[in-house]
């Protein structure tokens, strides 16, 4: 388990500025096959061999999402999950982004 999974969500109250540059590629070393997508949002696709087992995905990644309080984008189709993951309040990244991904790496 990456060490930021361990981690907790921290909710944005605004007014900082979203992470770029180094401090970005430093998290992404910490999530595996995450892409970080012009400095603003993390995008990962996942595949599966049947609509079931990706909704079951879905739902977990629901679960981790409303226990961190922090809610990605996604997008479920057969056999595929697509996430996108960014802070909201300030249109950009912040750790809480990368620990999200990480979480959800951690779905079986």
């Amino acid at each position: 388990m990456s060490e930021l999974a361990s981690k907790k969500c921290v909710p944005c109250q605004g007014g900082i500025p979203p992470l770029k540059g180094n401090e970005l590629m430093e998290l992404q070393k910490h999530v595996s096959g995450w892409d970080i997508i012009e400095e603003h949002h993390l995008y990962k696709s996942f595949k599966f061999p049947n609509f079931t087992t990706a909704l079951d995905f879905t739902n977990k990644v629901g679960e981790i999402a409303e226990a961190e309080g922090h809610h990605p984008r996604i997008c479920l189709t057969w056999g595929k999950v697509e996430i996108k993951i960014f802070t909201h309040k300030i249109d950009g990244l912040t750790e809480s982004d990368f620990i999200l991904a990480a979480k959800i790496d951690t779905i079986k």
